[in-house]
């Protein structure tokens, strides 16, 4: 087993645990989503870009070896 069979579900529960923090947010409203709804939508879009940047990853190192 190499690294990306760990990376790869970490990327994803992670894509998957901000998204759903960040609509929990956006639909709370008051305070508490005006300070955070954006912030982790924002965050969502990083995960998300880390989450294929690992994919690609995967891909490549298991093409070439």
């Amino acid at each position: 087993m190499d690294a990306f069979s760990y990376l790869i579900p970490a990327a994803l529960i992670a894509v998957a645990l901000v998204l759903a923090l960040g609509i929990y947010a956006l639909f709370r409203g008051g305070d508490f989503g005006r300070s955070y709804s954006n912030k982790l939508m924002r965050l969502r879009v990083v995960a998300q870009a880390i989450a294929i940047a690992v994919l690609m990853g995967a891909v490549w190192w298991r093409s070439s070896h």
